[in-house]
């Protein structure tokens, strides 16, 4: 590729195997620094990652305590202790289970009076500690990273963001009625997340696969918001066989590492 930027693609078999890939790279990355600042994403996708680093923990002793994380976004109005605000997600699905410090975890305050003065304030404290040394990220079905939907400005640092009916759709699944959907949440920024040294995306399922694409070999565009990662000097994608569907057999300028059935120990 141009330059210093890299993009890593690695197919796997399954959701599953997916999930175990995205943790053997997270798990490598404390092992080198134990004191990492991890970038986390919520949401169905990174849950089998999650399970995995888990069991990590327990089986190997992967040291948490020494970590950092800051998540993504969370929804406005959503009070941390309820069940569908991404800090109970994180608490739940990990935080609870690993040795990480609680106040090593950092979220988003979508109970902020002042959403813009929350966006800057987190961004500072980002890089208080040093700046996000690996960056994980899901993908919506129209190619959102974070909550930043088609459109967003690409220069955007964490924000206040209006959600697209499309994501507000998908995120349905995890509440009782559409109406209940909250429809803004405050996000890291395209810079914010460009800024991270390492990011790691992940996507699964067929419904995913046009989203990949655009990501992965689309025009950098802001309609696109995950293709600005083309332009990113170190970017690891980690997909199962469907959300790889259409991504052409030879990517010019990307290395395809692994493809296939790779087995590990459980």
């Amino acid at each position: 590729m141009k330059g210093d930027v890299m993009m890593r693609i690695i197919i796997t078999d399954s959701y599953r195997q997916m999930g175990r890939e995205a943790a053997n790279m997270v798990a490598g990355q404390l092992y080198l620094k134990p004191d990492s600042v991890l970038g986390l994403a919520t949401g169905s996708t990174p849950l089998p990652m999650y399970r995995r680093l888990i069991a990590l923990h327990r089986s190997l002793g992967l040291d948490f305590s020494e970590v950092t994380t800051f998540n993504l976004d969370e929804y406005v109005g959503m009070a941390p202790d309820n069940p569908q605000s991404y800090h109970y997600f994180m608490n739940e699905n990990f935080f609870s289970k690993v040795n990480i410090r609680p106040d090593h975890t950092y979220l988003p305050d979508g109970m902020a009076e002042d959403l813009e003065a929350e966006g800057h304030r987190y961004d500072a404290l980002i890089q208080q500690k040093g700046g996000i040394d690996l960056q994980v990220l899901g993908i919506g079905q129209n190619a959102h990273i974070g909550f930043n939907e088609p459109d967003v400005k690409f220069e955007a640092i964490t924000h206040c963001v209006e959600l697209d009916e499309e994501t507000i759709r998908a995120n349905s699944r995890f509440f009782q009625r559409l109406e209940d959907v909250p429809r803004y949440a405050i996000s890291m920024g395209i810079k914010t997340i460009m800024m991270a040294r390492r990011i790691l995306l992940l996507a699964n399922g067929a419904n995913k696969a046009e989203a990949v694409r655009k990501a992965v070999c689309g025009s950098v565009m802001p309609e696109a918001p995950a293709s600005i990662l083309q332009l990113h000097r170190d970017v690891t994608v980690i997909l199962d066989r469907a959300a790889a569907a259409r991504l052409p057999a030879h990517l010019e300028g990307t290395k395809i590492l692994y493809k296939g059935r790779m087995d590990h120990a459980e």
